[in-house]
């Protein structure tokens, strides 16, 4: 118990730290402006469920690319064959290659040699090297076909991932919106986030418009609609314009977007419309003023992402490098696009696969209600802790006080984010965290009441938990990293407070806590000890647990059946992270509560397949789902936006929006089921190294027993199964173990201590010495679950309601389910094992004797 002066110095220096780490999260911004320089000023970066914004998964469509590539080599081609060579010929464009029909066959090898040509290496990096993007053939009746290579597209959709990722980020920056997170994930996909920006409408627009902007001349003589019905001119192609007509523009595209140097939003002075007003660069400027000198009275087209946005007649030379672009613009909406063309165009096509955004109002509630559920578990937790332990429930609380300090201030300084889960990731992590202190507190009692001195009894409170304090976070942690790197979004959010709670409370509650126990021994020198002061199960229980085990085993097998049976027959309850789709959460700002029955026949005039519309959270709350729509993600998109403004008629709030395509949620599925199995395989693991192989066996049967019968809860209830339930199963997985690996080491330990003893006997004993401590820890986790269930709000229920349930039948099973596992595997006295190795060496040795 005594404490050098390296170790104080130690404790004192973390927290300090982390406490100067948290302070500047609870500063005003101009009293953290003045901050000293030499003081840390990071702060806890709040998510966007907490503080409101917009969260977009983008993937570079595929279509799009290779659709663009092929008329760029069609045209590629011709140039090369009838342009440069004079080999006449006639295209025929394939979906991902092109046919080449020579008017003369004899030129083959010759019109060969002159696409070969045409070969370029894709590379996603900027080193040399990279992967040919063409390949070239020849069909039986001697035509040539040139196609892309499956190698080419990829590292050609990877290099346009990093270009689209550049053009985003001007894009978000010219809107003035702060910090937004730009994150390439995959192969073909870009993460956007972006707080205090809720319009995610226009940030879709903003983002996902190409904005490739090209300039074409009009055909001089044919119409769009001649030439559809005569036939498309050679060289020529037909596109919408903006005014529902189409137009007949030569494929040549004379001048192109990226020698703009400048757009800025305007109005026309003689019509006062809203207009773009454009500036080229020097080179630009010299094309465009050739182009309009040789072709006066010829019309010229502006076409933006494959419309005709005008087509004026060019009147006379245009050769001071600047122009505007007229149409049906509004001042929000010219602004829009010239921020695009100042940003630049994007290089492919972006689709929306996974949509969320949370208004301003619900991100303060969301924060009211983490801060209520804290604080409340926190004043329960304290309270328990000073009312079962006295003096030593203050050190604990000191410790767990500093605790809360120290996930904070590790918040603040990684700049990690913190999420409304994350919030529920620390109150757990309260619950948690004096499970050390404890199980410490009860080992010093039972030191004490085998006859140890007092200074001796309260070292070996330390020593001899330390290892069961080791094994029970560690199988949490693995949890924990299990979650964040298959999780997404907020759950990760969730996994990095609770592995950092873990961390943290390794030290507070072991060393700190000795730290303050050791100074109060050596200054008070007591004659006597009490350590505990209030129990719900007394001392020296002798319950012959595994008699009962009988019965609760045959509930169990029961209650799975239900379980199993209840999931098979009549399924989940999934949320949109699973099937797909579009939830929409509105408030009513009327008088009087929302009215379901009003939105579902109002929604039912729209035809947008099944929509669900159900209470949540508060009687002016209710949440609207939205099957996912054929038409894509265009059409959900524009689903939601009907849903909106027709609710807005009847004076509903949109207050937050979710939507995510059946290709992400299937993936989301597939990566929560390989969660849980990969954490069980782990922890499997873990256990079999610590332990004999009938103790691994023993955690992850009991553990499957827990996560089967949470599951069953949500089939039975109907609770929204989404990727939070996924949290909270995979957190259930390390709070089961924690009980289990208690029980398990006290066996362990006893096995050696009774060596006479039998297997039933053994385990009878240890869960009875055990049980005082598991109730207390069980009891201190439910009155940081509680708090959550009650205030922590309805984005979360789910997720704390199985998390209490889980953590309920997660003693059970260690108690009544783990031990008769251990029998049935074989374990054996220490004395049998003995025997056993002693019959193997004799037998052993008779052998040798025989050989010889």
């Amino acid at each position: 118990m005594q404490s050098s002066p390296i170790r104080s110095a130690i404790i004192v220096i973390v927290a300090i730290l982390g406490i100067l780490f948290t302070i500047p999260s609870f500063l005003p911004k101009d009293i953290l402006a003045a901050w000293p320089g030499f003081l840390p000023k990071q702060t806890v970066v709040l998510g966007l469920d907490l503080q409101g914004g917009s969260h977009l998964l983008l993937q570079v469509n595929r279509e799009s690319i290779i659709t663009e590539r092929i008329k760029t080599l069609r045209r590629d081609v011709r140039s090369a064959l009838a342009n440069d060579n004079g080999i006449g010929n006639l295209i025929t464009t394939g979906p991902d290659s092109i046919t080449i029909e020579l008017t003369d066959p004899t030129q083959k090898a010759a019109a060969m040699t002159a696409v070969q040509k045409l070969q370029n290496n894709v590379s996603s990096s900027f080193g040399v090297g990279g992967v040919p993007e063409l390949a070239f053939s020849e069909t039986p009746d001697g035509k040539i076909v040139v196609s892309l290579t499956a190698d080419g597209v990829k590292e050609r959709m990877s290099s346009l991932v990093a270009q689209s990722m550049e053009v985003i980020r001007n894009r978000v920056d010219e809107v003035g919106t702060t910090e937004p997170t730009i994150q390439r994930q995959g192969q073909d996909r870009v993460l956007l986030q972006v707080p205090g920006f809720e319009d995610s409408e226009r940030l879709k627009k903003i983002v996902q418009q190409t904005a490739r902007l090209t300039f074409h001349l009009v055909h001089p003589s044919m119409t769009a609609a001649q030439a559809e019905a005569q036939g498309i001119p050679s060289g020529y192609f037909i596109l919408p314009s903006a005014d529902g007509g189409n137009e007949l523009l030569n494929e040549n595209i004379e001048l192109g977007g990226e020698s703009l140097t400048n757009a800025q939003p305007g109005f026309d002075q003689q019509t006062s419309r809203s207009v773009v007003s454009f500036q080229f660069d020097t080179r630009g400027a010299i094309t465009f003023g050739e182009i309009t000198s040789k072709n006066v009275g010829k019309r010229f087209a502006i076409v933006l992402d494959n419309q005709v946005i005008t087509a004026p007649v060019i009147q006379q030379p245009i050769t001071g490098g600047s122009g505007q672009i007229s149409g049906n613009f509004t001042p929000q909406t010219a602004s829009d696009l010239a921020v695009l063309l100042r940003a630049g165009a994007l290089p492919a096509s972006l689709d929306v696969v996974e949509e969320r955004s949370v208004g301003p109002s619900l991100g303060a509630d969301s924060i009211r209600a983490g801060i209520t559920a804290g604080a409340v578990a926190s004043v329960l937790v304290l309270a328990f802790m000073v009312i079962a332990y006295g003096l030593f429930g203050v050190f604990a609380n000191v410790a767990l006080v500093l605790n809360i300090f120290l996930i904070l201030g590790s918040l603040s300084a990684i700049g990690a984010t913190l999420t409304l889960p994350g919030i529920a990731g620390i109150v757990l992590t309260i619950g948690v965290a004096v499970d050390a202190n404890v199980l410490i507190y009860e080992r010093m009692r039972e030191e004490q009441r085998a006859g140890k001195s007092i200074l001796a009894a309260l070292d070996a409170g330390f020593h001899r938990a330390w290892g069961t304090i080791i094994d029970s976070h560690l199988t949490q942690l693995i949890a924990a990293i299990v979650l964040y790197f298959l999780g997404s979004g907020p759950i990760q959010g969730f996994a990095v407070t609770l592995a950092l709670g873990i961390l943290t409370s390794l030290f507070t509650a072991y060393t700190v806590t000795r730290f303050f126990i050791g100074i109060w021994y050596h200054w008070k020198r007591p004659k006597t000890l009490k350590i505990q002061h209030f129990r719900f199960i007394p001392d020296g229980t002798k319950i012959d647990f595994m008699k009962m085990s009988r019965n609760a085993i045959i509930l169990s097998i029961v209650l799975t059946v239900l379980a199993i049976g209840t999931a098979y027959f009549k399924g989940f309850n999934l949320g949109i992270d699973f099937v797909g789709g579009s939830a929409i959460e509105v408030q009513h700002t009327a008088e009087g509560d929302a009215d379901p029955a009003r939105v579902r026949e109002l929604l039912e005039t729209l035809h947008l397949g099944e929509v669900q519309v159900q209470s949540f959270g508060t009687p002016q709350d209710l949440l609207v789902r939205i099957q996912l729509q054929e038409g894509g993600d265009a059409a959900q998109q524009v689903a939601v936006q009907e849903v909106t403004k027709t609710l807005a008629t009847e004076s509903y709030e949109v207050r937050r929006t979710e939507a995510v395509s059946g290709t992400v949620s299937g993936e989301l599925a597939f990566n929560g089921t390989i969660a849980v199995l990969v954490t069980l395989v782990a922890i499997l693991i873990y256990v079999w190294f610590r332990f004999e192989w009938q103790f691994g066996l023993a955690a992850v049967t009991t553990t499957l027993h827990d996560v089967i019968m949470t599951v069953g809860l949500f089939s039975i209830t109907g609770l929204e199964f989404n990727l939070s339930s996924i949290a909270a199963v995979l957190t259930l997985v390390g709070l089961s173990l924690n009980e289990t690996v208690v029980i398990s080491d006290r066996v362990r330990e006893n096995l050696r201590k009774y060596k006479k003893m039998s297997v039933p006997e053994i385990i009878n004993l240890s869960i009875n010495q055990t049980i005082v401590r598991t109730s207390l820890t069980q009891f201190t986790v439910l009155l940081a679950l509680f708090p959550l269930v009650f205030f922590g709000g309805e984005s979360i229920r789910g997720f704390t309601i199985a998390m209490t349930f889980g953590s309920i039948f997660g003693m059970y099973s260690s108690i009544f389910i783990g031990g008769p596992i251990l029998i049935h595997f074989g374990l054996k006295p220490r004395s049998e094992m003995e025997e056993e190795k002693e019959k193997k060496a004799k037998a052993n040795k008779r052998a040798d004797g025989a050989a010889v």
